[in-house]
């Protein structure tokens, strides 16, 4: 099989249909399957879902729940030579994969190919600020790049040649620790300057986000990479070119710097002086990045809680990365439906001569 588009989900009932529909419509073109890994929904999005022809699996032990674990769940349950990850709240372009098959079968050493995103809310800072990164940051335009997030079409065989596509223990970060695993082993990641996928964001207000963060534990997936990559290959890429393992560090010694001042000033008005503008300086610093108060408050609390949490990453339990992850088969395709995916694709590659 040519093709295997995954699909990670959890209460997705608002976007699922619409990433169901583009991921149908893209695979259909290649004879592709679609997997929908499904983290334990609560809504509606199984029963929308099972209405198309995909393949449902679901975690048989919910403590597995996690982003890592999603994406490898539908790998794991993968045919297609070539693999795309999809979020159950984006909308993948379907003349996408059309370019980005081709050029992988051209670029032999290419493991990854993602194209632009866009980011369709900004509700809160958090995807303010991701937004402001897409129409600026070199990584989302054409060149050789250091991750595909918001994910991206990767090439089976090397993902197997590094193990696993997600590390199962991850709640957030995975595509970059596979992108640190492939270029370990000397594979490449590039995007293509067209669109890929529009991602449908959380619209919460921001501190209602942080406190989501918090309890998924996705303030925690910096130091879960960092365990994770302890006495690996990929370990000096993990540590130079994921950005909250150097901040979270920094803001660590920064507080350490401050506390250390004040006590050894005993409290004397200079010391507190300076503790004063050691709070003040960051916050001003965001201000002037962010272009709010606001927004660089958010960040100043986000930063911290980054800081904390790498420390509870590097303290969380681990379960083997390459184990297999249980799971059960809610729904798979009936046969007339590939049959039917197949035959269009034929056609289609007929038509083109």
């Amino acid at each position: 099989m040519k093709l295997t588009i995954g699909i990670k989900a959890l209460n997705e009932e608002r976007h699922i249909e619409r990433a169901l529909q583009s991921a149908l419509a893209a695979a259909e073109r290649f004879g592709g399957e679609v997997i929908l890994a499904d983290s334990g929904s609560t809504d509606d999005t199984l029963q929308i879902a099972a209405r198309y022809p995909v393949k449902i699996v679901q975690f048989s032990d919910l403590s597995d729940r996690s982003c890592g674990a999603g994406a490898q769940l539908a790998f794991q349950h993968a045919q297609g030579e070539f693999f795309y990850i999809l979020d159950g709240d984006m909308e993948l372009h379907s003349a996408f994969l059309e370019a980005a098959i081709p050029f992988m079968e051209r670029n032999p050493r290419i493991a990854g190919v993602g194209g632009r995103i866009e980011e369709v809310n900004a509700a809160n800072h958090e995807f303010r600020v991701r937004r402001q990164a897409l129409q600026s940051d070199s990584a989302f335009y054409p060149a050789r790049i250091d991750r595909l997030d918001c994910g991206g079409l990767y090439r089976s065989s090397a993902v197997r040649e590094v193990g696993y596509f997600a590390d199962r223990n991850l709640h957030a970060f995975e595509e970059f620790e596979l992108a640190a695993r492939l270029a370990s082993r000397g594979w490449e990641l590039t995007r293509l300057d067209m669109p890929a996928v529009r991602h449908f964001g959380h619209t919460i207000a921001s501190y209602a986000l942080l406190r989501k963060r918090i309890r998924s534990k996705h303030t925690n997936a910096a130091g879960e990479v960092l365990r994770g990559a302890l006495g690996r290959a990929h370990l000096g890429r993990v540590v130079s070119r994921l950005s909250q393992i150097r901040n979270g560090a920094l803001i660590m010694i920064w507080w350490l710097l401050i506390a250390a001042a004040l006590i050894a000033g005993s409290f004397r008005a200079g010391w507190l002086i300076v503790a004063v503008m050691a709070l003040v300086a960051p916050i001003a610093f965001l201000w002037f990045r962010r272009g709010t108060l606001a927004g660089a408050a958010y960040s100043f609390v986000a930063w911290n809680l980054t800081a904390f949490g790498l420390l509870a990453g590097l303290a969380s339990k681990r379960k083997p990365p390459l184990a297999p992850i249980s799971a059960v088969v809610v729904k798979a395709p009936p046969p007339a439906a590939w049959a039917l995916s197949a035959a269009a694709s034929c056609r289609s590659a007929d038509s083109l001569g």
